[in-house]
């Protein structure tokens, strides 16, 4: 810790420490924060207050102030030691409180006192208590992650205590008392992991989707992007593009020169090519990735009375709709958040399509169109014992034939046709004509072919999320979208540039937008909108 001047106002201060990239020195800043304090005595003291500062900084040496060049990553007073419960909120067998920064080591010392810092990564068993005090808190499992090697990058400690409110709320305060701690904000400790390069951003993301995973495939999904296999891919590409770079500079700056190799142009083209490729190949994922982290949209339709609200209660494994013989008993769009087959779904219960009767129903069924409109999976439903009625054939050849024509292509919407009530049907009658289209047999009532239904929306909705198990990583932000088809746009300005100079600037431009994706040069209103995603502990 720097020591302080009297009445030094460090937060003011911590402005004047980086030298803005416009070039103006510390001084022109100096007098710009200073400007708005009360009379010019004061604002002189202040001056004075701050170039004392920086001398005493300045004779023990430069402050590192950012251990990532590239990024903008740390937030205003990130020198400071941050604490936060870990664990989740009330009462608990273990609650985990995490420390961060290089007063850790100090304050896990006074809430020992006198024992010294336990071995590093090994968990001790210590009596913590409270430093005002000297009253006992909680006997607890401690922690100590000396920086670099720990989640962070800084000298951290975990307090493993037991869970009781009056216990947390305790620690807490003790550790509050601590010169030099204060609480952590909102995703802070992986925003300092980030800024000191032990997570890029992608990474950061896969992280947060894991915290808040709440199906089988969406687990999968952060698994894979925490584990760096998005970042790695595009750091790959990344490379790739330096290369063909290199290439093209040489020739620029070398290319009279009879020591330069053969064909350097020809194979920067050849890169750019297979990354070109390889970039439309992502970009045509048809938005699986962020289906996956959001949930597809799968809405149920078909004509009135046909057990559209039983099936969503029996998919949801709640009552959602109300189930009545009256048709026209939805009037409303209902929607409800499920875990069908593994995959996140929002699934929307909708009116029976019909000419309405009022303007009530009416209403209700323009909203059930609109949804239809924007739905990924459409589960079209018929009962199976009214196939020909007007109104089933109707729906038959507006909503199924028109959607089942191109249901299968990689970027429209998929529909499967479910024939409700097949308990109503006679085991010697006649069942659904050769003219169906493929369809399914089900009855809410009994359950029977529930298992077969819900194999198959496994499989549509792995087609339309994509399966995180396998094939390459999903994009599961617009922001990735964003930055992959910026490159392939500047890949594309390359390829038609005859200006050697204008054809390198375009590469820089393309690997300009891989570097963001993973991090490097991001903004900081991009990373506030990031870790602001991550409960206070993490």
């Amino acid at each position: 810790m720097y020591p302080k001047a009297p009445n030094d106002d460090r937060e003011s201060l911590s402005t004047l420490l980086v030298v803005p990239r416009s070039g103006r020195g510390v001084l022109p800043r100096l007098e710009a924060t200073q400007a708005g304090r009360a009379g010019g005595v004061a604002g002189c003291k202040s001056m004075w207050r701050g170039l004392w500062t920086l001398a005493a900084q300045a004779a023990r040496g430069p402050r590192r102030l950012c251990t990532r060049r590239s990024s903008s990553a740390l937030a205003p007073g990130s020198g400071a030691t941050i604490f936060a419960l870990s664990s989740g909120q009330g009462r608990c067998g273990v609650a985990v409180i995490r420390t961060s920064g290089p007063a850790s080591g100090q304050a896990l010392r006074i809430l020992t006192a006198p024992r010294d810092l336990p071995p590093a990564r090994h968990a001790s068993l210590r009596l913590l208590s409270d430093p005002r005090s000297g009253e006992p808190l909680d006997r607890a499992l401690v922690l100590w992650f000396p920086g670099p090697k720990s989640f962070t990058g800084e000298d951290c400690v975990e307090f493993h205590v037991h869970g009781g409110p009056a216990v947390v709320s305790g620690v807490l305060q003790a550790l509050g008392s601590v010169p030099g701690l204060r609480p952590a904000e909102a995703g802070e400790f992986t925003r300092r992991a980030f800024a000191h390069g032990k997570l890029n951003l992608t990474e950061v993301e896969g992280l947060a989707d894991l915290i808040h995973a709440e199906t089988e495939a969406q687990r999968r999904q952060a698994l894979r992007q925490l584990d760096g296999e998005l970042g790695h891919l595009c750091r790959g590409w990344a490379e790739t593009l330096t290369k063909a770079l290199a290439h093209v500079e040489a020739y620029i700056d070398f290319g009279e020169d009879d020591n330069l190799e053969e064909g350097v142009l020809e194979q920067a083209d050849i890169e750019v090519r297979a990354l070109q490729v390889a970039l439309g190949a992502h970009l045509r994922d048809a938005r699986r990735g962020q289906r996956l982290r959001s949930g597809a949209h799968v809405v149920v339709t078909g004509p009135p009375n046909a057990g559209k609200s039983s099936l969503v209660n029996l998919l949801s494994r709640k009552p959602v709709s109300i189930v009545s013989p009256e048709p026209g008993t939805t009037r409303d769009v209902l929607e409800t958040p499920v875990d069908l087959a593994g995959f996140p779904v929002l699934l929307s219960d909708t009116a029976g399509l019909r000419e309405g009767v009022g303007p009530v129903e009416q209403e209700g069924v323009r909203r059930a169109r609109e949804r239809l409109e924007q739905a990924d999976l459409i589960l079209a439903m018929l009962d199976a014992s009214d196939l020909a009625s007007p109104s089933s054939c109707n729906f038959l050849a507006t909503v199924v034939a028109s959607v089942g024509a191109q249901s299968h292509s990689d970027s429209s919407q998929r529909l499967l046709l479910v024939l409700n009530k097949s308990d109503l049907l006679s085991t010697e009658g006649p069942g659904p004509g050769p003219d169906m289209p493929p369809h399914l047999l089900l009855s809410c009532v009994t359950g029977e072919g529930l298992d077969g239904l819900l194999e198959a929306l496994r499989e549509e909705l792995a087609a339309v999320c994509g399966d995180p198990s396998t094939g390459p990583p999903l994009l599961t932000r617009a922001r990735h979208q964003h930055h992959l088809q910026g490159c392939l746009d500047a890949l594309g300005h390359y390829k038609q540039s005859k200006d050697l100079a204008l054809a390198a600037e375009a590469l820089r431009v393309a690997r300009g937008h891989l570097t963001r994706l993973t991090g490097g040069g991001g903004t900081e209103e991009i990373l506030d909108i990031i870790f602001r995603d991550f409960c206070v502990g993490k």
